[in-house]
């Protein structure tokens, strides 16, 4: 195995203002496995997520599956031209099945192209059929991942030393964070200091668990490690709604269950209400203050997408968690960390606005 290259060891004030997470944000994750979703669909919602204000939007790489986003820089960079603020990430760009100098060139131009609004959530992949599928060794995974990381970290310091085509526009990198299931995928990002992505799948406890495990690894123990949190957040006055996008849910993850890791599939076992948020803007917000406060949220990853269910309904959803539950999440949120009292207050007077 490959030492790696050390990284950036910033606080955690430096690494929030790297990523734009002064205060606690609100980011869409699109492109999964979402049947009848595509490329144009997904535009129009980093349009709306724009207008509406959001930090970021994110990508995940995925193949072989109806509705999935098989080259997220590539689509990332349709998404650059057509907003001007929004940040721009992906989830789990897979690194042991590319070569590395490809991958380097490729965030390299798009974070120019973007104007340093790039941010690189990475990954190994699980599935053994899409291993085999690009020619890599489930064994030999882990080894290509630092491998590849190690050569893209080089190539970028020297497009910066030299002011080649390598050069990405933030010095001296994107950020970069690591999606992890398991205790190995948690130990390798804690090694590089890299922020762990949590998965829209993992139950709350699971999250919590492994932001321990992550911290317990990281090489500088004052360092405080960004919170980026992945959740499946609905909001609806409509009880009917709701229960429509319960019914979903639940049935939604058994299907695919085959060739998941099993921390994966003791989530999928666990209540819906352990790895999901579903409710009434007064629900929504009473929970997420709670869980912002547990995990340390600075940045929460929702998905606006779900098949079945009307666009309409999800856009609703959306503008009402964007405009009324977040600012409110986030306020308390800013609250506690000045020692300030937990209330609730805000939210009820935020959603009063919206009916009046």
């Amino acid at each position: 195995m490959s030492n790696p290259t050390p990284q950036p060891r910033e606080t955690g004030a430096e690494s929030r203002y790297i990523w734009g997470l002064e205060r606690p944000a609100l980011g869409l994750s699109l492109g999964g496995a979402a049947p009848g979703d595509s490329p144009s669909g997904r535009l129009r919602w980093v349009e709306r997520a724009e207008s509406l204000g959001l930090h970021s939007v994110w990508l995940p790489e995925m193949h072989f599956e109806r509705g999935v986003c098989p080259a997220p820089l590539l689509e990332l960079a349709c998404f650059a031209t057509a907003s001007r603020r929004l940040r721009l990430g992906t989830t789990s760009l897979l690194l042991p099945l590319h070569p590395p100098e490809e991958l380097a060139a490729e965030i390299a131009a798009l974070d120019q192209l973007s104007g340093g609004r790039l941010l690189i959530g990475l990954g190994r992949g699980f599935q053994r059929r899409m291993l085999e599928a690009f020619r890599v060794p489930p064994a030999e995974k882990r080894d290509r991942f630092d491998d590849a990381l190690d050569r893209m970290l080089a190539l970028w310091s020297e497009g910066h030393r030299t002011g080649g085509a390598f050069a990405p526009c933030q010095r001296p990198h994107p950020p970069l964070a690591v999606a992890a299931f398991g205790p190995k995928g948690l130990a390798q990002a804690a090694r590089r200091g890299l922020p762990y992505l949590a998965s829209p799948v993992e139950t709350l406890d699971q999250i919590e668990a492994n932001q321990q495990r992550h911290r317990e690894g990281l090489p500088n123990p004052g360092q405080q490690p960004l919170s980026l949190v992945m959740r499946t957040v609905f909001v609806s006055e409509s009880e009917r709604e709701l229960e429509a996008i319960r019914t979903r849910l639940a049935s939604e993850l058994p299907a695919r269950r085959a060739g998941l890791p099993a921390a994966v599939n003791a989530a999928i076992d666990s209540p819906l209400d352990a790895r999901s948020v579903i409710g009434t803007p007064e629900t929504v917000i009473e929970r997420l203050v709670r869980d912002q406060a547990r995990l340390g949220i600075d940045l929460l990853i929702v998905r606006p997408q779900l098949a079945g269910i009307e666009r309409a309904v999800l856009e609703r959803s959306l503008e009402s968690l964007a405009e009324t539950v977040w600012p409110v999440v986030a306020e308390q949120a800013a609250k506690a960390n000045a020692n300030g009292p937990p209330a609730l207050d805000g939210g009820r007077r935020s959603l009063n606005r919206l009916r009046e």
